[in-house]
């Protein structure tokens, strides 16, 4: 099976293409740069020159291929709001091509669902005008239309160099000389180790089932006290609380995630794909990491 990826040379696609071949699929990477298309290509992959905003490069890489894993997605927090209408379209144009097809297409997602409960995967996504992103809600309405998609709900990915969300949260730090978390800081956001969604992704597409909600979820809620802590640590710089209406001036961007309790299952995806997360917890890569290269 040939299976095109959006986002191979990121930080979560360059970890699902080895895994992929390790397990005897052929893959075709999509690479905007030369240097990206020379890491793909150094993996075993198939380089297939695009990007994002090119969507007929899109589309013809899906047309290429017998499954699709869309993975990019424009990390750029000044303008989240042109992201998420960007991943939109790339969504649509790869359904259009898939439409009438028994193709998989598995569409990367957020853990966003709910609030001071464990939520599973019957959870519907987050629906918030704060929140723009909607791939899933597009996945949805593939489904709809008969394309075979299923969605991959990604929490904080992490190893010692990135950790989603946590990333841009350590440069807050930095910045402001204080590492906060809000209130008590008992809300949690769940992680998972960059390993570990790799081999998610590949058993998602061994045992596809289309309409399927998968949960990457290893850890299913560290508390922000405790992330704020080691990250305070590592900076050497005070951990303090702020009050919730303090939050957006402090966090900026993030100010809508820091106190969000994102408490999260993955239960029904561990039973149905088989999948047991081996990699290091959140905490441990947080407290290995080189902070004087972040």
């Amino acid at each position: 099976m040939r299976v095109f990826v959006t986002g191979a040379t990121g930080f979560i696609g360059s970890r699902i293409v080895p895994e992929l071949i390790g397990a005897g699929y052929q893959v075709l990477g999509l690479a905007r740069s030369d240097a990206g298309a020379r890491s793909l290509a150094a993996a075993g992959a198939d380089v297939h020159r695009g990007d994002l905003e090119d969507l007929e490069s899109v589309r013809s890489g899906a047309a290429a291929s017998d499954a699709v894993l869309h993975v990019a997605f424009r990390h750029d927090w000044t303008k989240f709001a042109e992201s998420c209408e960007l991943d939109k379209r790339v969504i649509e144009a790869t359904g259009a091509v898939l439409q009438g097809s028994s193709r998989p297409f598995i569409v990367s997602s957020g853990v966003g669902v709910a609030q001071g409960r464990a939520a599973t995967e019957d959870d519907p996504p987050l629906s918030s005008p704060s929140f723009p992103r909607v791939s899933e809600a597009t996945a949805i309405t593939l489904w709809e239309r008969g394309v075979h998609a299923s969605v991959m709900r990604l929490p904080q990915v992490h190893d010692t160099e990135k950790q989603g969300l946590i990333t841009p949260l350590i440069s807050i730090a930095r910045a402001k000389g204080v590492s906060a978390y809000i209130g008590d800081g008992h809300n949690r956001w769940p992680a998972a180790h960059v390993t570990d969604v790799a081999r998610l992704y590949r058993l998602a597409l061994d045992k596809f089932t289309a309409g399927a909600r998968y949960h990457a979820v290893a850890e299913e809620g560290v508390p922000l006290k405790d992330i704020a802590t080691v990250i305070g640590r590592g900076l050497n710089v005070p951990v303090v609380s702020i009050a919730p209406e303090q939050a957006q001036e402090h966090f900026g961007f993030l100010g809508f995630f820091a106190g969000r309790d994102a408490h999260i299952s993955s239960a029904q995806t561990r039973a149905k794909l088989g999948w047991k997360p081996t990699g290091p917890d959140l905490l441990t890569d947080l407290g290995n990491m080189r902070y004087t290269q972040v």
